[in-house]
């Protein structure tokens, strides 16, 4: 995660998920009130798409990744989080043009994902990658 795009109370949350989910295998009371505090209303529904495993982890073998994640609309999207960007319509809508939030829902998602290695995993081939980082065609 970058410094420069995700405030340091959202970094330090997605750490501590992490060491509380490698501990426990839980997230706990106080760091999902903290999710929902820092994350609005997209929190819940981030998590509702772990809890269907709706997310991908792809993985290339020169070591890029990208998430897809299963929308509640039957849409998949790719998520990208080392630029923290999603192509829905909500990513556009709240966060680039209005400002009102973060992160959209399956970006959340799959930063959850990271922090609690809930994701499917999926091997792709470098070309593969690339033409999915271009946008031209899913893998």
């Amino acid at each position: 995660m970058s410094d420069l795009t995700l405030p340091d109370v959202a970094q330090q949350l997605f750490r501590d998920i992490q060491k509380t989910y490698q501990e426990t295998s839980k997230i706990s009371d106080e760091l999902l009130i903290a999710l929902k505090f820092v994350f609005g209303p997209c929190a819940l529904q981030a998590l509702d798409l772990l809890d269907q495993r709706s997310v991908t982890c792809l993985s290339s073998p020169s070591g890029r990744k990208a998430f897809q994640v299963m929308g509640g609309s039957g849409r998949l999207y790719t998520c990208f989080v080392s630029c923290h960007y999603c192509p829905c319509p909500a990513f556009a809508h709240t966060v680039l043009l209005r400002n009102e939030d973060l992160l959209c829902k399956h970006i959340l998602a799959a930063y959850l994902c990271q922090a609690t290695g809930m994701s499917q995993q999926e091997s792709v081939s470098d070309q593969q990658m690339s033409v999915l980082l271009s946008g031209t065609a899913a893998p």
